[in-house]
């Protein structure tokens, strides 16, 4: 399945940010918040826009706490946003200041 569209310098920056902000509200503990930005991070320029809709099917059909719901919404922003860093250019990359943490994480994933 390919993108409607090429992965955009711009779209890397505010994928981040919202996987950021969604981290950090998960550690305050605020998960409805989280959740809401790390749907928002997974939005952005999607392989697939039917995944998010299905995550969140499934999710409602079990009985997970919505701490449970913030770490699978986590996972699935994490992985969005590494796809999105992996398919810019070198030279895109290095306009894109992408957390050390986060392509630590991304390259041990590859």
């Amino acid at each position: 399945m390919a993108r409607s569209e090429p992965v955009t310098v711009d779209q890397v920056r505010e994928a981040q940010g919202k996987f950021k902000s969604g981290v950090d509200l998960h550690k305050e503990k605020k998960f409805k918040e989280a959740i809401e930005a790390f749907k928002a991070c997974a939005s952005i320029n999607p392989l697939d826009p039917q995944h998010l809709q299905e995550l969140t099917r499934r999710l409602k059909s079990g009985s997970y706490k919505l701490e449970q719901e913030g770490i699978a919404y986590m996972g699935c922003a994490a992985v969005h946003l590494s796809g999105l860093v992996n398919e810019l250019s070198e030279e895109e990359r290095d306009q894109v200041p992408v957390e050390k943490s986060l392509l630590e994480a991304f390259n041990s994933w590859d």
